[in-house]
């Protein structure tokens, strides 16, 4: 990569403009964008700008949102309105709306009046819905058209469609009525009409369904695009599995954040400033201390307990991770089952039951090992190892029954279950795990 930057900067520097153009259309547009993305910002405008044309766009859609909102406010309006006549338009709608709004108005002014028109239908669709992240480019055919009128068609107006791949057949009001792939059309008869060779079960979502449910329908399915109607049924656009992709990731991080008991934030890290990252974590932090509070309450609760057997302060620690470990692991597992829709709170019962099982044998097992250590290695007292286990057992026991059941509780009143990951149920687990660790200890210890 650097060689071939090297060479473009000298191409640049002889103003081998036509060399340079030759260059970059032998280059992918997505490797270009992460090269230009290397450069300082005025020199990655002068590699722009010299692009070849039906290239600028594509290499301009890989950049990351904050490199195009950098370069907009660099172009010329003409310029500027250019590229995004030249966007896709749901990658120039998510563009427009990171945008000032004075930029916007300007910009809007410059473009296309379809262009126009079409980023703010869907400018107002609620974020993160499908409406807000659908392209309005596919291709459309009517039920009457025979094959080879079809296909004639899509060569006449496909360049400028997301995808020609699946093609949607519409009535006289623009509802969805069938679907029929560009495989079918070239297997088909020339002469045989759309409506006899196409598929009238479809599956769509509406405008309002949420990105992430949009995207477990799209793996349920294994589609490769997604058609999006209004409360009509009339198809208003499609969701392809690019962006798909897209939501995924982002949607995974966000859940990754959440359980790391961080606030999601649409900038990567690299990007986050220090301030800014300071506001994401600090509220979970102070919330979570505060919460951790109850631990040292219930260990100066239990001050006797520990002052007469000392040793006992020493395997806190231990019982304490423990128990956090045992949680967290069936919590990740229950929340991945929740987001990919595998799991319903309906499920809570056969959940816990196997969830119990588990911990039965997780739990025999680390007490087993763990008597054998504390006789052999620390040489305690046999009732010490005795309490030590016990407790280890049962706090791995209710570990990963909190951890199992809070997530779908969470679910079932609304919450982001995420949120009920790893922080929060470990502080509850450390409560709960001090106090079976010293209710077992005066029990058999008399103290």
């Amino acid at each position: 990569m650097e060689d071939l930057m090297e060479k473009m900067r000298e191409l640049i520097e002889n103003k081998s403009y036509k060399e340079f153009r030759e260059l970059s259309a032998k280059i992918n547009e997505a490797d270009m964008a992460a090269l230009l993305e290397e450069l300082p910002l005025d020199e990655a405008l002068t590699f722009f700008r010299i692009l070849p044309k039906d290239m600028a766009a594509d290499v301009f859609a890989y950049f990351s949102i904050d490199v195009q909102q950098e370069l907009i406010l660099k172009f010329s309006l003409g310029e500027a309105a250019g590229i995004i006549d030249n966007l896709d338009v749901d990658d120039a709608a998510d563009l427009i709306d990171e945008m000032p709004a004075n930029v916007v108005t300007r910009l809007l002014a410059q473009t296309s009046i379809e262009t126009r028109r079409t980023i703010n239908q869907l400018l107002k669709y609620p974020d993160d819905s499908a409406g807000s992240i659908m392209t309005t480019e596919f291709e459309g055919l009517k039920a009457h058209l025979k094959v080879s009128e079809a296909i004639e068609k899509i060569r006449k107006d496909g360049i400028d469609k997301e995808t020609i791949n699946n093609c949607y057949v519409l009535d006289a009001s623009r509802k969805l009525i069938g679907i029929v792939t560009l495989r079918t059309l070239l297997l088909s008869d020339p002469d045989a009409l759309i409506r006899d060779i196409m598929t009238e079960n479809v599956i769509s979502v509406n405008t309002l369904t949420d990105q992430e449910e949009v995207a477990h329908e799209i793996q349920k399915y294994d589609f490769s695009a997604m058609p999006v109607v209004d409360s009509e049924e009339r198809l208003v656009g499609i969701i392809t599995v690019d962006d798909i992709v897209d939501i995924l990731q982002q949607e995974a991080t966000e859940d990754i954040e959440k359980m790391a008991a961080i606030s999601p934030s649409d900038m990567p890290y690299s990007k986050t400033g220090v301030f800014e990252t300071w506001k994401k974590r600090i509220p979970w932090l102070l919330l979570l201390m505060i919460s951790a509070t109850f631990t040292g309450q219930i260990i100066q609760h239990y001050e006797n307990a520990l002052g007469a057997y000392i040793v006992l302060t020493s395997f806190i620690p231990m019982l304490m991770d423990t128990g956090g470990n045992a949680g967290s692991q069936a919590s990740v597992t229950i929340i991945r089952g929740l987001s990919l829709n595998e799991l319903e709170f309906s499920d809570i019962w056969a959940i816990m039951w196997k969830e119990f099982r588990v911990s039965i044998c997780c739990g025999l097992t680390l007490a087993v090992a763990n008597f054998a250590k504390l006789l052999l290695i620390d040489r305690v007292s046999i009732m010490i190892a005795a309490v030590v286990c016990i407790t280890l057992a049962s706090a791995v026991i209710v570990a990963k029954l909190v951890g199992c059941t809070l997530p779908v509780l969470a679910k079932k009143v609304g919450f982001d279950p995420a949120v009920m990951a790893s922080p929060f149920i470990t502080t509850i687990v450390d409560a709960l795990s001090l106090m079976i660790y010293f209710t077992v200890a005066t029990r058999l210890l008399g103290i």
